[in-house]
C-alpha cells in the first residue's frame, strides 16, 4: 500500500469517526433538550393568552 493510499484511508476513517461522534452528540443534545422542556414550568403569560380549559375531577365515582 502506498503512502497516498494510507493517508486517504486514515482520512476516511477520521471522517467516519467524526460523523459518529457528531450523531451521538446530536442525540445527547436532543435528549437533554427534551428533559429541560419537561422540567421548566410553562410561561404564565403564554398560558393566560392562549387560555385553557379546566378539567373536572370526578372524585366521587
Amino acid at each position: 500500500m502506498t503512502r497516498t493510499e494510507c493517508v486517504v484511508e486514515n482520512a476516511l476513517a477520521f471522517v467516519a469517526a467524526s460523523r459518529l461522534q457528531r450523531e451521538r452528540d446530536q442525540e445527547r443534545r436532543r435528549q437533554l433538550s427534551e428533559r429541560v422542556q419537561l422540567l421548566t414550568p410553562p410561561n404564565p403569560h403564554v398560558v393566560k393568552i392562549l387560555g385553557g380549559e379546566q378539567l373536572s375531577l370526578k372524585l366521587d365515582s
